[in-house]
C-alpha cells in the first residue's frame, strides 16, 4: 500500500513534490511564532542605558560681545545750498574734489543783482542830497528866527509881532523834523544797498568747510529757485580721515554697552578685513521716542508693540588712508566684557534634562514646556542644574551659578563642578550623536 502513491505518480507521469512544499503551511506557522516570540521578548526586555554625549568643563578666557549693524558717515557733513534764485552760470567743482573754506564752488547770474545795487546807490545819493537840502532850509529858518529875536530885544518887544515870532519858530521846527526824516531815509537807503551787496556776494556759492565734495546736484545752465526752500546744490564732507559709525543697539543689549568700550567692524567691500572703533555715545532715547511723543496713547502702544526697539550708538573710526567711504554698510562687534581663567561649560549643558517628558525613544531629547520655563530662568546670577555621568552611569546633578555667555559657552561657578569633569549635553540616537539644543543665554 505504501508504494501505491509512488506508483500512481509514476503511472500518471507527474513529478513527486519535495518535502518542504508538502509542509510549507507548517513552516510558515513556525516562523510566525518565532518572530512573535522575538518581538514579545524585546518589548518586555529592559532598555539599555542611553549613551550620553559629554563635554569637559574647562578653564579659559571668555569674551562677551554685542553685534550691531549700521552705516559709516562723516563726522561733519554739510549740505550747501543757495539763498538766492537765478541761473547757474558756472559750477567750479565736481564730485571727489577737495575744497577749502571760502572757496567759490558755483556762480549764479548776478546781472539782476548788479542792477539792484546800482538802483540802491542812486536812491542813497538822492536821500543824501535831500539831507543837504533840508539842512540848508533848517539853517535859513534858524538865521531868520535869530534876527527876529534880536529885533524884538532891541525894540523892547514892540516889533516884530508875537505872531511873526511864533511863525518863525514853527518854521525852524519843521525844518529840523524834515532833516531828521531825510537822515532816516539815508540810513534806510544804506541798509538797502548793503542788503543788495550781500545778495550779490551770495551769488558766488562758497564752501563753508574744508573737505571733499560727496555729491553735486546742480549743473551750469540750471535755474535754482529759493523762494520757498533752500535748493541743495552740493554735499561736502569734512575730513574723511576721521569718521563715525552709526549703529542700532537692540534693547536687550543696550544695558551692557558703555561709552569707551572697544569695538571692531567689517564692511562688504573688504571681506576678511577688520577695522577698529570705539564707542563715543549711546543715546538715551530709543527709535520710538520721537514717534510716541507726537501720537496718542493708543497709537503709541500699538506702534511700540509692532516695532523693534533699538538705541542709536556712535563709534569713532580712524580712516587715515581713506579706505572707508561714507554710506558703507557695517557689521560691528562690541566687546562688552572679557573674563580670564573662567570655568566654562557649553550652553547645551544648561538645556539638558534627563527623562524629559515627550522624549522619543532612540532619538534626541525633545524639550517641552519645562525647557521653556528653564530658558526664561537662565540668566547671569541664576542657579541652574547641569548633569554629569555618575559612577552608576546615570546622570548626576551638579548645581552651578551662571555668569556671562558668548552664545556658545557660559561661565559658571560651582563648589561641585571642577575643571575636567564631563557635563552632559545630549544623548546618542541611532548611533549618531545628537546633543541638546544650544540656545544663547
Amino acid at each position: 500500500m505504501a508504494s501505491e502513491p509512488q506508483d500512481l505518480d509514476t503511472f500518471l507521469g507527474t513529478k513527486r513534490r519535495p518535502w518542504w512544499r508538502r509542509n510549507l503551511r507548517w513552516i510558515i506557522i513556525a516562523l510566525v511564532v518565532v518572530v512573535l516570540g522575538l518581538l514579545v521578548s524585546r518589548c518586555f526586555a529592559p532598555k539599555p542605558p542611553p549613551n550620553y554625549i559629554t563635554v569637559p568643563a574647562e578653564k579659559g578666557a571668555l569674551s562677551v560681545t554685542v553685534s550691531a549693524t549700521g552705516r559709516l558717515a562723516p563726522i561733519r557733513q554739510v549740505t550747501v545750498g543757495s539763498e538766492i534764485s537765478g541761473l547757474v552760470l558756472k559750477v567750479l567743482v565736481d564730485v571727489n574734489d577737495r575744497v577749502t573754506e571760502g572757496q567759490p564752488i558755483a556762480i549764479i547770474d548776478p546781472s539782476r543783482l548788479d542792477d539792484t545795487i546800482t538802483q540802491s546807490r542812486a536812491t542813497l545819493s538822492a536821500n543824501q542830497a535831500a539831507v543837504a537840502q533840508t539842512q540848508a532850509t533848517l539853517d535859513e529858518a534858524t538865521a531868520q528866527l535869530r534876527r527876529m529875536e534880536e529885533v524884538s530885544r532891541l525894540s523892547g518887544g514892540k516889533v516884530p509881532a508875537k505872531t511873526e515870532l511864533d511863525t518863525a519858530r514853527a518854521a525852524v521846527a519843521r525844518a529840523r523834523a524834515n532833516l531828521r526824516s531825510a537822515q532816516a531815509n539815508v540810513v534806510s537807503a544804506q541798509a538797502s544797498l548793503s542788503s543788495n551787496q550781500t545778495q550779490r556776494f551770495k551769488s558766488i556759492i562758497r564752501s563753508p568747510v574744508n573737505g571733499v565734495v560727496l555729491a553735486r546736484q546742480v549743473d551750469a545752465g540750471q535755474t535754482v529757485a529759493a523762494q520757498f526752500s533752500t535748493p541743495n546744490m552740493f554735499v561736502i564732507a569734512q575730513d574723511l580721515t576721521h569718521m563715525k559709525l552709526e549703529v542700532a543697539i537692540d534693547e536687550a543689549d543696550v544695558g551692557s554697552v558703555k561709552v569707551g568700550l572697544p569695538a571692531s567692524f567689517t564692511v562688504d567691500a573688504f571681506p576678511g578685513r577688520t577695522f577698529p572703533a570705539q564707542i563715543t555715545r549711546v543715546d538715551l532715547g530709543s527709535n520710538l521716542t520721537a514717534s510716541t511723543a507726537t501720537t496718542s496713547a493708543t497709537t503709541s502702544s500699538t506702534t511700540t508693540a509692532n516695532q523693534v526697539v533699538s538705541y542709536a550708538a556712535i563709534l569713532s573710526v580712524a580712516n587715515p588712508d581713506l579706505t572707508l567711504r561714507p554710506g558703507m554698510t557695517v557689521t560691528a562687534t562690541i566687546g562688552v566684557e572679557k573674563l580670564d581663567n573662567a570655568l566654562l561649560i557649553p550652553n547645551g549643558a544648561l538645556r539638558f534634562t534627563p527623562d524629559q517628558p515627550g522624549a522619543k525613544a532612540g532619538g534626541a531629547i525633545q524639550f517641552g514646556p519645562r525647557r521653556e520655563e528653564q530658558q526664561k530662568a537662565i540668566g547671569r546670577g541664576s542657579k541652574q542644574t547641569v548633569y554629569i555621568v555618575g559612577s552608576d552611569s546615570k546622570p548626576q546633578k551638579v548645581e552651578v551659578v551662571t555668569g556671562p555667555s558668548d552664545g556658545s559657552r557660559t561661565a559658571v561657578t560651582s563648589a561641585q563642578l571642577k575643571p575636567g569633569m564631563k557635563v552632559i549635553v545630549g544623548v546618542q540616537a541611532n548611533g549618531t550623536a545628537k546633543p541638546a539644543q544650544d540656545d544663547q543665554n
